[in-house]
């Protein structure tokens, strides 16, 4: 039910609760200085919670008030909750951005459209939401949440935890032991208790009943101070009982003894009263008019309300509303099942075929038993609805209830099938398996099997463990034959991606009998896909014939991209597949355009999960050219959404290349270790990551043992996302420690490879490698070459590097004034990237010529966080805040909150001092 305005508390007053009552004193203060708050509270029934938010209610007197209840037997109509509480605000909804308006109004069902993505969703509910409480402060206040449908418990989640400045509160009930798929953990929780005896007790003083003090402490102490069951068992019990004279029961079987004791107020009504609650459990309170239609088709008159009224049951101010939330619930699961089904059958008939028509199938199907075609054809169309609204957890709910009423096996088992497909595009793994069990022994056929299994790996993959994947889907491939190539294609490309990241740790296959298997497909690719298609089949063939053929192919596929070919489906994380290619050329230029491209297609979609692993490529990229805090920005916004999804494989593993370059040894060994625990789930790519990261960082720190060591695993193995970048590191370890076969293989494999790709990255590292391994005038000309290369590309981390290596080899040749150019620029570099160990490196060789390098003191821009420096480099560049907000999914007051920040941190007044303040070029946009 949803409520404007404040609803009086009813009943006796409110004891105790001082935390509670300061927390959410404490969040009605944020809302009223134009700050936001979340509380999630959540505990037993009865425990406390509706009455904590009639409190917060009565407190709220100067803010809208807005309330809602969610109910069990809506549970599964996607969006339902949403549309519940957004309907006094969607007069608004054509102030919203394009794309947000769009998956908001299919959503809601307001329009047809493509699905709607569901965090584009939950961001246009915070946008809308946050531009009613610029009018007035707003107060919502969510209870029994746990029956809240999985899509309006999504984006509620999503916008709490998007909250920061916008004058706007959420309070939400939930009940313990029901769960909400963890989407509200990462709010403010708060568990609500039993009273303290203290409080129990003059709770129970306020009865109307005599209850003798020894029995109170045995009611306190048998009921854990839950208060509804305090002031329910005082009015249960008999006189005897409460006087001391019968005894209790022992022990108290509170949640049954309250159950049983709504019941039995229930069951004393009239018959008629009884029906008219049992419709009130199974129907929305607020649609009145759904309500007193299926009552007339029951026979039922308004007059029926008045003696539940009476005995408490309903609320005097809202007679549709039950007086508690457990009321309703007991209600509906205490009836007998024939009548449950009579009043579904009676709200089926009252709603509107064609408005309400999934209600409707819904309503039919509780009304229901046994096969029924003509009811589980109602729910398929139903579930397709939901599809094009994006509500995929609605969908697939309904799949499994047509299912339910199907009687051909091969149907049912489609209807299964589609129904786990639906789990696993609303992120639901563990429900998309039991869908895939209850299909069972009726998957029957080729492609069904194929189907089931490419589900499983999905399901595999989301929970990022890979080892079994490639395996899955070539048994998939097998099974599936020359039926459909195009989705043979498509399977052997999952199977090829699975296999490149879990690399030797992949059980049933191989990497290279995937890679082998992709490259012996012929396929034709269409001109949308031809791009992505011919990425796959370079990386195929660069691991099952060998880099000389699979590098053309790939420079192909880059080009192509580049020159206008269709990245593809942003909900897509090909990102990785990016890397893998455009590492394995050696070319930052495609890598940073096409991520680039990527990032802002996935942030236009919001599709979170794929910008999630693009934001870690982009990183990536940044640490080799020297922007050290972006690299961060970056980072902090991949947690970011990592905790606002649930997303697995978040943590500090992302960052192993920072912390190496940083010298934060203890958190890269950290990383490390977590790394290795992760190859028993199939991640073997991540620690050949980490051996790359090891190697950078003990060459920092000037142990070429130990890095020769972690710079031979990664090129023993080879994989394509690090195998080349590791060959200079190899070659420097090599040359350091004596190690000449070493040194010489991985030049000569450097030598091999850089022509074939031919970027100035390839080829400043290749001039790198043969200087490391010259003598004389050579060395220096390959110096030379190597760092005027390494400049031509976003690459300043490199070129560093390079240039400390060439003063190095001066300042050994006695050539001391040559020497302090290179590593004075090398230091300077390092210095201001935030490279501890190779700026100390570098220092210690400048003194070595006789020159004291100076250590710079920190600039203010890096006192800012990473969401300021994120917000102050997209102003910078021209940004205005409700562009920036979109783009990182927040509101606009939050924008220009961080704005503020950024402005005091900087001591600048105008959005056109931000650029010159921070550092970074740009185009600024006043605001």
């Amino acid at each position: 039910m949803v409520w404007n305005g404040v609803q009086h508390a009813s009943g006796p007053p409110m004891v105790g609760r001082h935390a509670e009552r300061e927390a959410i004193g404490g969040l009605l203060d944020a809302v009223r200085d134009g700050l936001s708050g979340v509380l999630v509270l959540t505990g037993e029934p009865g425990i406390g919670k509706t009455r904590l938010l009639e409190y917060a209610a009565a407190r709220a007197a100067e803010l809208r008030v807005v309330r809602l209840t969610a109910v069990e037997p809506e549970t599964g109509l996607g969006f339902g909750a949403l549309h519940r509480l957004l309907r006094p605000f969607l007069n608004r909804t054509g102030r919203l951005p394009g794309p947000q308006r769009a998956a908001l109004d299919a959503a809601l069902g307001l329009v047809s459209g493509p699905p709607a993505d569901r965090y584009l969703v939950g961001l246009a509910t915070l946008t809308l939401l946050s531009e009613a409480a610029a009018d007035q402060p707003l107060l919502f206040l969510l209870d029994d949440a746990q029956w809240l449908d999985r899509e309006s418990a999504e984006a509620l989640a999503f916008t709490a935890r998007r909250l920061h400045a916008d004058s706007l509160g959420l309070i939400i009930a939930v009940r313990d032991g029901l769960g909400d798929n963890g989407l509200f953990d990462a709010l403010t929780v708060h568990t609500v208790t039993g009273l303290p005896e203290p409080e129990a007790e003059v709770l129970l003083s306020s009865v109307p009943r005599r209850v003798d003090a020894d029995v109170a402490g045995r009611i306190v102490a048998g009921t854990g101070g839950n208060p509804l069951a305090l002031l329910e068992l005082a009015d249960a019990l008999t006189a005897e009982q409460l006087s001391g004279i019968a005894p209790l029961p022992d022990p108290l079987p509170v949640s049954r003894l309250l159950e049983g004791h709504f019941l039995r107020l229930v069951r004393a009504l009239p018959p008629e009263t009884g029906t008219l609650l049992l419709l009130l459990a199974a129907a929305p309170s607020d649609d009145t008019g759904l309500i007193w239609r299926a009552a007339g088709r029951l026979g039922l008159s308004a007059r029926a309300v008045q003696p539940a009224v009476a005995a408490g049951i309903l609320g005097r101010d809202t007679p549709t509303a039950f007086r508690h939330p457990l009321i309703r619930s007991t209600v509906h699961a205490g009836a007998e099942p024939g009548e449950r089904r009579r009043v579904h059958a009676a709200l089926a008939a009252a709603c509107d075929p064609v408005r309400d028509a999934d209600r409707r199938a819904w309503h039919r199907a509780e009304a229901s038993e046994g096969v029924d075609e003509g009811v589980a054809d109602d729910l398929e169309a139903a579930s397709e609805r939901a599809r094009s609204r994006g509500g995929y957890s609605q969908q697939a709910l309904f799949l499994s209830r047509a299912a339910d009423f199907t009687g051909d096996p091969d149907k049912r088992a489609e209807r299964l099938l589609d129904a786990a497909q639906a789990h696993l595009m609303s992120g639901d793994a563990s429900a998309a398996g039991t869908a895939l069990d209850l299909a069972g022994a009726d998957i029957r056929g080729p492609v069904m099997r194929s189907r089931e299994l490419r589900m499983r790996a999905t399901a595999q993959m989301f929970q990022i463990a890979v080892a079994d994947v490639p395996a899955m889907l070539m048994d998939a491939v097998t099974r599936l034959g020359a039926q459909d190539p195009r989705l043979t294609w498509e399977l052997l490309c999952e199977a090829l991606h699975a296999a490149l990241v879990a690399h030797d740790c992949t059980r049933g296959t191989s990497l290279t009998e995937v890679a082998a298997a992709v490259v012996a497909v012929r396929h034709d690719p269409d001109s949308a896909g031809r791009g992505r298609d011919l990425l796959m089949e370079g990386l195929a063939r660069r691991v099952a014939e060998g880099y000389e053929h699979g590098a053309p192919v790939l420079r192909t596929a880059l080009d192509g991209l580049r020159g206008g070919g269709g990245i593809g489906d942003a909900n897509s994380p090909f990102a990785v597949m990016l890397l893998m290619a455009c590492d394995d050329l050696w070319d930052v230029q495609a890598a940073r355009e096409l991520t680039g491209r990527l990032a802002a297609a996935e942030r236009d979609a919001g599709a979170l999960y794929a910008l999630s692993i693009t934001l870690l490529v982009e990183a990536r990229y940044e640490l080799l050219d020297g922007r050290f805090t972006e690299a961060e920005v970056r980072y902090a916004e991949f947690d970011d959404i990592v905790t606002a999804t649930g997303f697995p494989g978040g943590g500090d593993i992302n960052r192993l290349h920072l912390f190496a370059l940083t010298g934060r040894e203890a958190e890269l060994r950290a990383a490390v270790r977590r790394t290795a625990e992760m190859r028993s789930i199939g991640l073997g790519l991540h620690q050949l990551m980490a051996q790359h990261a090891l190697a950078s960082f003990e060459l920092g720190q000037g142990h070429y043992r130990q890095a020769m060591k972690h710079a031979r695993a990664v090129f023993e193995e080879d994989p394509p996302t690090c195998g080349n970048l590791v060959l200079p590191l190899l070659i420097e370890a090599g040359v350091r420690t004596g190690d000449r076969a070493g040194a010489a293989g991985a030049l000569s494999r450097l030598e091999e490879r850089a022509p074939l790709a031919g970027t100035p990255w390839a080829l400043g590292t290749l001039a790198l490698g043969r200087a490391l391994t010259a003598d004389g005038e050579d060395a220096e000309k390959f110096y030379e070459e190597s760092v005027e290369l390494l400049g031509q590309g976003p690459l300043a981390l490199e070129q560093a590097r390079s240039r400390l290596l060439f003063g190095e080899w001066l300042r050994r040749r006695k050539r001391r004034s040559d020497a302090r150019k290179q590593l004075r620029a090398a230091y300077e570099s390092f210095d201001a990237f935030g490279a501890v160990p190779y700026a100390e490196r570098a220092r210690i060789e400048l003194l070595a010529t006789g020159e004291k390098a100076r250590r710079r003191t920190e600039e203010t821009r890096f006192d800012l966080t990473p969401r300021e420096r994120q917000v102050a480099s997209m102003a910078a560049s021209g940004l205005t805040n409700g562009e920036i907000a979109t783009r990182l999914f927040v509101t606009a007051s939050t924008v220009e909150f961080h704005l503020n920040k950024v402005f005091r941190k900087l001591g600048i007044t105008s959005r056109k001092q931000i650029p010159r303040a921070i550092g970074e070029p740009g185009l600024v946009t006043e605001d």
